[in-house]
C-alpha cells in the first residue's frame, strides 16, 4: 500500500463506536482494508498460565478457548464476546476483573507487529517505547498488531453473580447515589456495576467466590440493596461471560464463537470519568431523559481496586487512581433516516451536555474505546497529522500519556501512513522527547 501511495486500515472485530477501523470521513483519502478476521487462532498453554491469540479472534473466542484449556483460568477483558482482540487490547479494555486484574492491555506479554516500513517486529525487536504506546495507545496509529501474547489469571472454580432491579419508584436515585461511593471500595474480588435503562436501575455483580461470603459483604457494605442469598447464582467464569453477555448463565457456551458479523442497528456513545459522586438531585433528573422515547442506557462501571494501584504512566491509558467509575452513555436504534438520526444524537449530547458539571474536568476525559468523534477530529498539516488538532481530544483520552505517543509515532510512522480521524499524530521535531 505505501509503495502505491495506498493508505491502510486495519480492523480486527470492527466494533470501533465510529466505524474508523473500515471508513473514511474524507472521501478525498482512499485507504485499503485489511480485515485481520483470519488471524483468530488462539493457542492456550495453562502450564505457564499463558496463551497466543490472533488479532482477528474475538473476546469470545479468546474465553472459550481460555476455559477450555483449563477451568482455572480467566483473561480479564470486556464484557461483549464479538468485540475482536486486536482493538481492545490496543485500547486497554476493561470488564468484569478489571478490579481484581487491572486492564487487558496490562497483562499484554508480548505482540507480534508490522511497521510502516513492512517490518515484522515483537518486543524485543521494536523496543520498549513501542510496546508501551500499543498497550492502550491504539495499535492502528503504529502498525498492523497480528498477534498477542497474555498473560491468563487465576479464578475460583466457582464464581457468584447477581443482578438486582430497582425501579426509581423503589429507591433507585438513592440506590445509584450511595453506589458511587460504595462500589469503588469494595474488596477488589468484588465487581458491582450500574446498568440504567428506562426507570429502572440493574445492579450487576460477580464475585470471585461464593455466595455465603458474597451476602456477608453486601450486607456489611451495601445493606440498602437489599440482596438476598436467593439473587445468588454459583457459576463457572465462563459462565459468567455468557451471563453478562446474554443476560442468562443457562445458555450455550458456543455463543460466544457466534462472531455477530451482521450489524441491524447504528450506535452512538460518549463517555466521563467520575471522580467525585454526583449529587442525588442530578440523578433523580437523568429519568426525564431515561423516559424519553429515544432514550439510550447509561452504564456505570466500577473501578477501584487494582485499577488504583497501577500508575497512570505505566501505559497510555491514564484513568486510574483517582476515578470512581467510568460512565458511558450509550444510544442505538435500527430506523433509518435523517430524524431517527437527529432525534438519538441530540439524546445522547443532551444528556453528556448536562453532566458535564459533575464529571472529570481539564481536560474533561473519556475512554478511547468508546470512540467519540465529538472530542475532536484530525486536521492535516503537509500531509501530516497536525499535532495541535490532535491534542485536543487526544489529552482527553490519554492526559499526559498523549505527548509521549505522539514521540513514538514519529519514531515508527514519521510520514503518518497509518491514521485516521483520532490516531495519533507524530510529534513534531521542533517539540522533542528525551526518552526516545
Amino acid at each position: 500500500g505505501r509503495r502505491h501511495g495506498v493508505r491502510v486500515r486495519v480492523r480486527s472485530g470492527g466494533h470501533d463506536y465510529e466505524g474508523l477501523s473500515y471508513l473514511s470521513l474524507d472521501p478525498r483519502e482512499p485507504f485499503a482494508l485489511l480485515d485481520l478476521a483470519a488471524l483468530r487462532a488462539v493457542r492456550v498453554d495453562p502450564a505457564r498460565a499463558e496463551a497466543w491469540v490472533g488479532s482477528g479472534a474475538t473476546l469470545g473466542e479468546l474465553y472459550y478457548a481460555v476455559a477450555a484449556a483449563s477451568r482455572a483460568l480467566a483473561f480479564p477483558a470486556g464484557v461483549c464476546p464479538t468485540v475482536g482482540v486486536g482493538g481492545h487490547l490496543s485500547g486497554g479494555g476493561f470488564g468484569t476483573l478489571m478490579r481484581r486484574y487491572g486492564l487487558a492491555a496490562d497483562h499484554v506479554l508480548d505482540a507480534v507487529l508490522v511497521d510502516a516500513s513492512g517490518r515484522l517486529l515483537n518486543r524485543t525487536t521494536m523496543g520498549e517505547d513501542l510496546f508501551w504506546a500499543i498497550r492502550g495507545g491504539g495499535g492502528e496509529s503504529f502498525g498492523v498488531v497480528l498477534s498477542w501474547k497474555l498473560r491468563l489469571v487465576r479464578v475460583p472454580a466457582l464464581v457468584t453473580v447477581f443482578t438486582i432491579r430497582r425501579s426509581r419508584k423503589q429507591s433507585a436515585t438513592h440506590l445509584i447515589a450511595k453506589w458511587q461511593e460504595i462500589a469503588p471500595a469494595l474488596p477488589p474480588d468484588l465487581y458491582l456495576r450500574v446498568y440504567v435503562r428506562n426507570q429502572d436501575a440493574q445492579f450487576q455483580s460477580l464475585f470471585l467466590g461464593r455466595c455465603d461470603r458474597l451476602v456477608s459483604l453486601m450486607r456489611a457494605h451495601f445493606s440498602d440493596l437489599g440482596m438476598v442469598r436467593a439473587d445468588c447464582e454459583e457459576i463457572t467464569w465462563i459462565q459468567s461471560t455468557v451471563y453478562f453477555a446474554f443476560h442468562s448463565s443457562s445458555k450455550p457456551l458456543e455463543l460466544l464463537l457466534d462472531r455477530g458479523t451482521k450489524p441491524d442497528s447504528y450506535v452512538k456513545a460518549k463517555s466521563d470519568y467520575v471522580q467525585v459522586p454526583i449529587p442525588w438531585h442530578v440523578w433523580e433528573s437523568t429519568w426525564t431523559w431515561l423516559a424519553k422515547q429515544e432514550a439510550g442506557i447509561l452504564i456505570l462501571d466500577p473501578y477501584g481496586g487494582r485499577m488504583g494501584r497501577v500508575a497512570p504512566s505505566a501505559t497510555p491509558f491514564p484513568h486510574r487512581k483517582g476515578n470512581l467509575y467510568n460512565l458511558q452513555y450509550y444510544s442505538s436504534w435500527s430506523e433509518n433516516g435523517t430524524d431517527a438520526f437527529d432525534k438519538h444524537m441530540a439524546w445522547v449530547r443532551g444528556l453528556y451536555k448536562q453532566m458535564e458539571p459533575y464529571v472529570s474536568k481539564n481536560p474533561r476525559t473519556g475512554y478511547v474505546n468508546y470512540r467519540d468523534l465529538d472530542l475532536g477530529r484530525n486536521e492535516l498539516g503537509d500531509n501530516v497529522t497536525s499535532y495541535a488538532k490532535a491534542k485536543v481530544w487526544g489529552e482527553k483520552y490519554f492526559k499526559g500519556n498523549f505527548e509521549r505517543l505522539a514521540a513514538v509515532k514519529a519514531m515508527v510512522d514519521p510520514d503518518d501512513f497509518f491514521r485516521n480521524e483520532q490516531s495519533i499524530p507524530p510529534l513534531p521535531a521542533a517539540k522533542g522527547w528525551n526518552s526516545i
